[in-house]
C-alpha cells in the first residue's frame, strides 16, 4: 500500500541535557538530568503522521554506528516505511546536542552526520513513494539542492507539498516558493524568510503576506502561545492555543506539521487539519523529549 504521506529530511540522535537556564559563553553550568531520544525533524514529523493517523514512508540518510540503528528501529516500531532511509558507511548518524533550561526554552547545536550526504539521487531512487503519495514534507536540515528537487518534483507530480522552513537562517532561494503549497514557519523563522519582525499576529500576517507574494501558496505562522495564523488568497484567520502548562517545546512544530499532514492527508479541510495540529503540539509541549513527547491519534478523542 502506498504511503499517504512521505517526509524527505532528517534522522537525529537527540542528546538531551536540563538545567536550570541555558549556559553563557565559557561558562560550566551543573545540569539536572540527561538523557538520548531519537529525533531529527523529518524523523519527528513522520513519527508524528503516523501517531496521528496516516500512512508515512521516510526518505533520509543514517550513518553506520549504533545510532543510525537505533533512528531506524524507532521508525519502524510505529509503523514508519523505512525502504528510503540509506545508511551511509564511514559516516556519523545526524546528532542534536540540546541543552532545555527550567522555562523550557532550548539551544541546540546540529551535527549533520548522514543527513549531509541525503543527495537529489538519492531520493529520486524512491520516486516511486513520491508518485504514490499524497502529501510531501521537507524542512531544512538536509542539503538544500535535496529540498529544491523534491519540491520541484512534488509540484510537478501535482503532490500537496509542505514545506517546514526549519532550521531557516535567512531568505529562500526565490525559485521554490511557487512549489509550496503550504509554508509553516515559525516566527524566528518567518523573520528569517523575510527580514520582517514577527512578535504578534499583526506582524505575522505581514510576513505570511509577503511569503505569499514571493510565490507560496499557503502560509501557516505558529506562534507557541499565542497560536497560529493561516493566509491564504481569501485573507487571514487566527488560531487560538490551547492552554497548557509548558515542559519542553522540543518537537512542539514537527508534531503540529505532522499532525497537520496526516490530517490533510486523510481528506479533512484546511481548518480542521490546523485545528487538529494544534491540539497535537500542546499534548507534545506537556512531555519532555522529541518523539516520546508526540501524542498518538486515540489520546485526541473528542
Amino acid at each position: 500500500m502506498d504511503a499517504k504521506v512521505v517526509v524527505v529530511g532528517s534522522l537525529n540522535m537527540d542528546l538531551v541535557a536540563r538545567a536550570q537556564r541555558l549556559p553563557r559563553g565559557g561558562e560550566t553550568l551543573a545540569g539536572d538530568s540527561f538523557f538520548t531520544v531519537p529525533g531529527g525533524k523529518g524523523a519527528n514529523q513522520a513519527v508524528a503522521v503516523a501517531r496521528l493517523g496516516a500512512s508515512v514512508a521516510m526518505v533520509g540518510n543514517v550513518g553506520d554506528d549504533a545510532y543510525g540503528q537505533q533512528l531506524r528501529q524507532a521508525l519502524e516500531v510505529e509503523g514508519v516505511d523505512c525502504q528510503g532511509v540509506g545508511e551511509c558507511p564511514g559516516v556519523s548518524s545526524g546528532v542534536a546536542l540540546i541543552v532545555v533550561d527550567a522555562a523550557s526554552e532550548n539551544a541546540i547545536v546540529i551535527i549533520p552526520g548522514g543527513n549531509g550526504l541525503l543527495t537529489p539521487e538519492s531520493v529520486q531512487r524512491f520516486d516511486a513513494l513520491l508518485q504514490g503519495s499524497e502529501v510531501i514534507i521537507c524542512q531544512l536540515e538536509v542539503p538544500i539542492e535535496t529540498v529544491a528537487w523534491t519540491l520541484a518534483r512534488g509540484h510537478a507530480l501535482g503532490k500537496t507539498v509542505i514545506l517546514n522552513p526549519a532550521p531557516a537562517t535567512g531568505p529562500l532561494p526565490a525559485e521554490w516558493y511557487p512549489h509550496i503549497d503550504y509554508l509553516i514557519p515559525n516566527e524566528s523563522e518567518a523573520e528569517a524568510l523575510t527580514g520582517l519582525p514577527v512578535t504578534d499576529q499583526a506582524s505575522a500576517q505581514a510576513a505570511a503576506e509577503r511569503l505569499r507574494a514571493l510565490g507560496a501558496g499557503k502560509v501557516i505562522v505558529t506562534l507557541g502561545p499565542q497560536g497560529a495564523l493561516y493566509v491564504d488568497g481569501q485573507g487571514a484567520r487566527h488560531f487560538p492555543a490551547t492552554p497548557v502548562q509548558s515542559l519542553d517545546t522540543t518537537a512542539a512544530g514537527d508534531t503540529f506539521v505532522g499532525g497537520f499532514a496526516a490530517h490533510l492527508a486523510n481528506g479533512f479541510p484546511i481548518n480542521d487539519a490546523i485545528v487538529f495540529g494544534q491540539r497535537a503540539a500542546a499534548i507534545s509541549v506537556t512531555r519532555a523529549g522529541a518523539q516520546p513527547s508526540i501524542p498518538y491519534l486515540a489520546e485526541l478523542a473528542p
